[in-house]
């Protein structure tokens, strides 16, 4: 696992990885996770997407972390700081993706681990998310220290069709002064 390398992209990094980034959200959306699109969704139907986040990056609004290994994109989190005003102090945690073919090698929890230590030394103390409620995603947050809120029923879809319930996590990750 040495030979995986996590950083945080910039706009002309996030850019270039485009492609790649598509390919691990297309891998993740066949595989059944319900992260916002339906299937089939192939790479090419994914760009749209990340072109969004590019610029999202670039306006310094969110934090794009990548997993890879020999220069190859598997995993992939981001946090959105821009907040409204009363709420500088918060990030909202979005789009934990590992290339299934890349799962089991501690991705996830590398990936987290780094995008929080990036989301605290930009002054956020507290982040939330929500996830697909029975995913193989849900059972990962509470390992990591993340606290269970709640369920909303009939919250989204999943990617093959039938609505699923989402629960929502936040974590504290840095003390206020």
């Amino acid at each position: 696992m040495s030979d995986i390398q996590i950083r945080l992209l910039d706009e002309t990094q996030a850019r270039a990885a485009m492609p790649a980034l598509a390919e691990v959200l297309s891998d993740c959306v066949e595989g059944g996770a319900s992260v916002g699109f339906m299937q089939p969704y192939p790479p090419e139907s994914a760009l749209a997407y990340w072109r969004g986040v590019v610029e999202a990056v670039a306006a310094d609004e969110t934090l794009l972390m990548v997993a890879e290994e020999a220069g190859r994109i598997l995993g992939t989190v981001q946090v959105g700081i821009a907040q409204m005003p009363n709420q500088p102090h918060r990030g909202d945690l979005k789009k934990l993706l590992v290339h299934r073919a890349a799962r089991g090698k501690g991705l996830a929890r590398r990936l987290m681990e780094a995008v929080e230590r990036e989301a605290a030394a930009r002054g956020k103390t507290l982040l939330v998310l929500d996830t697909a409620t029975g995913s193989e995603a849900e059972a990962i947050y509470p390992r990591l220290g993340w606290q269970r809120v709640g369920v909303i029923p009939d919250y989204a879809m999943w990617p093959e069709g039938g609505l699923c319930a989402t629960t929502f996590f936040y974590k504290r990750i840095a003390l206020r002064e």
